[in-house]
Order: C-alpha cells, then structure tokens, then sequence
C-alpha cells in the first residue's frame, strides 16, 4: 500500500507550463497546419489529463491503492514523450520560419519552445520519480 500523502499526480509548474505552451501556440503563426495541431493537442490533452487527476487525487479517489503509482508512471511517462515530440517539432517549425511573419510571431514561437521544454522536463522528471515509487511499490 502506498502511505498517504506519498503520491500526487503532478506538479504545478508542469500544469502551469503546458497551459503557457498552449496559450502561446493558439495564439502564434506556426508555418505548418500539422505540426500546430499537433502541439495544440499535446498541451490541451496534457492540460486536462493533469486537471483531471489533480481533481482525482484531492478528492481521494486514490484510496491509497498502488494502481495509481502505476496509473501516475504510465500517465507522466506518456505526457514526457509527447511533450518531448510537441517540443522539437515546434523548435523545427520556428527554426525555418520563412520571410512573411513578422518578429512578433516568431518571438511567440520561441516562448512556445521554451516553455514546451521546461514542460516536457517537468513531466519528465516527475515521470523520474513516479517510476521510482513505482518500482519500490
């Protein structure tokens, strides 16, 4: 069993990042649809997912049972990879950006970078620790 208080689903600075990197990314000029959407859907599914299982986890729907050390692992493990994808294709997108925007749009789309890094190392290193606990469960 895990003792109380030994498990929480995420850290605010990832939330709070990947809300950043999706405020950014909707309101930039990115030059390629595809690569958009797909950070767009990245910081959106991590966004609720994270919000889901803050709720989740407050409300104590946990109950102390170790399928949500590996429900935290599986989840932060999945949030690192497409953090992690969503952040170099929009470091590839903002790289060859082309004449036409203005440095207004490419300067949102380095915050964008930026923050989609620190995020992807948040959920990174707290996938780290998720499986840590995980494996001493």
């Amino acid at each position: 069993d895990v003792p109380a208080g030994s498990s929480h689903f995420s850290t605010p600075p990832s939330h709070i990042f990947g809300g950043l990197v999706w405020i950014l990314v909707a309101s930039s000029l990115v030059p390629w649809p595809l690569v958009q959407g797909w950070v767009m859907f990245v910081s959106v599914f991590c966004f609720v997912a994270t919000t889901t299982l803050i709720i989740l986890y407050l409300i104590g729907a946990h109950s102390g049972e170790t399928s949500w050390v590996t429900l935290d692992a599986a989840y932060h493990c999945t949030a690192a990879l497409f953090y992690l994808s969503a952040s170099v294709l929009e470091a590839l997108a903002t790289i060859t950006m082309q004449d036409g925007f203005t440095y207004r749009h490419y300067h949102e789309n380095i915050a964008a970078v930026v923050f989609s890094y620190v995020a992807t190392l948040l959920y990174v290193v707290h996938a780290v620790f998720s499986l840590i606990r995980w494996k001493s469960s």
